[in-house]
Formats: structure tokens, C-alpha cells, sequence
């Protein structure tokens, strides 16, 4: 059996990266050519002239005399963390299959728990930005599950408190292959909020199968043709053919979260639903994951802490 193209690429070794950012200069130097890949203009005039202050790095512009800095408007922004660290998160994080802890995390960069929770906090919420702007297309394999477990005591199965509605979607090319996913928590399976959640995640023009839950039927109007395919119950349910990426995405994601967070606190849930998409989907070349994490990540707005521990509860 030939091996698999995309499983079996060199990548992105960790050698290479100390070699590209071991390095506080040469993270600043990579940093810089990506927030001004046409070099520096103002953010305030937008005069291309400058000088640096090098004590407290930051830039001036020669014009208007504003003052800038390389994570200013960033996600970095009024991090003292160095960039080092920072690049070295990055890289911990795109390039893991199954997901990071925080935990894991801290040991790795050497930081504190709380630093290191912020600092995945903050990259989990690019990656979710970022993933938000572009819908799937083409033919796209649909279905709802559930995430959580039950509390003792509590209610069984699918009313249980401590479990989360998610709507599962994988597009899929004429192949067959798998091509991109996309999780996104919802209120509940019913026909309002899937009209919602297929105008913001869908493209017009996609064909949607799905199985035969009611609510899936609202895609067509978000401009999508809908096939809707009665599966039953029981474990012959998610044998068919029509649903192979889905299902299998669900249970891969299932079990990265149970492997690597054990739990996972359901505020927060959309981001770390978001982490395992956003590398599914640019898992075609590895190399290129942290270039196009950074270049995303210095047009991605700062985060304070009050708005870090409020993460939106669907999407």
C-alpha cells in the first residue's frame, strides 16, 4: 500500500524552527515582514518613513511622530512574554495532530500555568477568527453530535447538562477525500438556528448531505441544495458510506479532547473545537503552518483578560 502523501511530509522539524526563531531577532525580524510585508507604514498616517527607538523597541514614524510596536494591535499586544516563547507556542501548537494542553504547554515554553493558558487562549482564538471568514463549499457531509459527558445524578443521554450541541460539517472533493471541516457549538438543532449558523458557514451553491434530522433542511436557505439520507438507529447508523469523513472526524476529535484535556470547560469550547479544525485544514504543508499562523495573528485584535474568560458560546 502506498503511503499517504499528506501523513508521510517532511514537515516542519523542530530543529529547523530553532534555527528560523531560536532567536529574539530573528523572531523580530520574521515579525516585522509580516505585519509590513511592503515595509513599515503608519498605522496613524501612513507615512513609509520611520526611525527606532531601540531601548524600548518601538517605531516612529518620521511624519507624525506616532509610536508603534511590533505587537501593538496584535494578538501579542502588552505581552512581556518574549517572542521566542511566543513562535515556540506556535509551533507546540499547529503542529500537534491530537491538541495541547495548557499544562503541557507550560512545560514546554517554561512559562506558568496562567501564562500558558492565556497564551492558547489567545491562539486558539486566531485560529477561530480566522476559520469564521471562510465557509465550506462543494459537497459537504453534515451532522449534529454532542460533546461532554453526563454528570452523575443528572440527566441521561442527549439531556444531559454537561453535554454540548455541535454541528459537525466536512467538505469533501469528487474523490471523496476530505478537504476541510468545520465544528461550531449551536443553541439547538432547530430550524432558526441552522438557517443561521449554514448563512454564516456554508457557501451558496454547496450540496449538503445530511441525515434525516429536521433542522438540516434550513441550508437550502442559505443557498445550498439539501440531501437528506434517513440512517435509523444503532450502530449501522454511522456505517454508511455518505457520512465516512464526518463520523470519522467526530470520532477523532472526540478522543483528542478526551486524550488531551480529559475535559473541556464548555465556555470555552468553540476555540478548542476551532484548534482542531484549523489544522485539519492546512495540514497540506506543514511548513507553512506557523508563517501563516503569524501573518494572521499580527491582523487579529488584542484580547484583553476580561474578554479572554468570555468566550462566546456558540459559533
Amino acid at each position: 500500500m502506498p503511503k499517504n502523501k499528506i501523513q508521510f511530509q517532511a514537515g516542519y522539524s523542530l530543529i529547523q524552527h530553532f534555527e528560523d526563531y531560536g532567536t529574539e531577532d530573528n523572531c523580530e525580524k520574521a515579525l516585522f515582514d509580516w505585519k509590513w510585508p511592503s515595509g513599515f507604514k503608519c498605522p496613524h498616517c501612513g507615512h513609509d518613513k520611520h526611525c527606532k527607538l531601540k531601548q524600548r523597541k518601538i517605531y516612529q514614524c518620521n511624519k507624525c511622530h506616532h509610536q508603534t510596536s511590533l505587537i501593538s494591535n496584535t494578538i501579542f499586544a502588552s505581552s512581556k512574554l518574549p517572542l521566542t516563547k511566543w513562535f515556540l507556542a506556535i509551533y507546540v501548537i499547529t503542529q500537534s495532530k491530537t491538541g495541547v494542553s495548557a499544562l503541557s504547554l507550560k512545560r514546554q515554553i517554561g512559562v506558568s500555568y496562567n501564562t500558558a493558558w492565556s497564551v492558547k487562549q489567545k491562539i486558539m482564538q486566531v485560529m477561530k477568527e480566522r476559520d469564521d471568514k471562510k465557509p465550506l463549499g462543494g459537497t459537504i457531509q453534515l451532522d449534529d453530535a454532542y460533546i461532554g459527558g453526563e454528570h452523575r445524578g443528572g440527566k441521561p443521554g442527549r439531556g444531559s447538562e454537561n453535554k454540548e450541541p455541535i454541528v459537525a460539517a466536512v467538505s469533501v472533493n469528487e474523490e471523496e477525500h476530505p478537504i476541510a471541516m468545520r465544528f461550531s457549538v449551536v443553541k439547538t438543532f432547530s430550524l432558526a438556528e441552522l438557517k443561521k449558523w449554514a448563512k454564516q458557514h456554508l457557501s451558496a451553491g454547496s450540496t449538503v448531505v445530511s441525515d434525516g434530522l429536521h433542522c438540516f433542511k434550513a441550508v437550502k436557505e442559505a443557498g445550498c441544495e439539501h440531501k437528506s439520507i434517513v440512517t435509523g438507529g444503532g450502530a449501522s447508523s454511522v456505517e454508511k458510506e455518505e457520512f465516512t469523513w464526518v463520523n470519522t472526524m467526530l470520532g477523532n476529535v472526540k478522543n483528542a479532547i478526551t486524550s488531551s484535556y480529559h475535559s473541556v470547560d464548555k465556555k470555552y469550547l468553540p476555540r478548542y473545537l476551532a484548534e482542531f479544525c484549523y489544522r485539519f485544514n492546512r495540514r497540506f504543508k506543514l511548513e507553512d503552518l506557523l508563517p501563516r499562523f503569524i501573518y494572521i495573528a499580527v491582523r487579529t485584535p488584542p484580547l484583553p483578560k476580561k474578554l479572554l474568560k468570555v468566550a462566546g458560546l456558540h459559533g
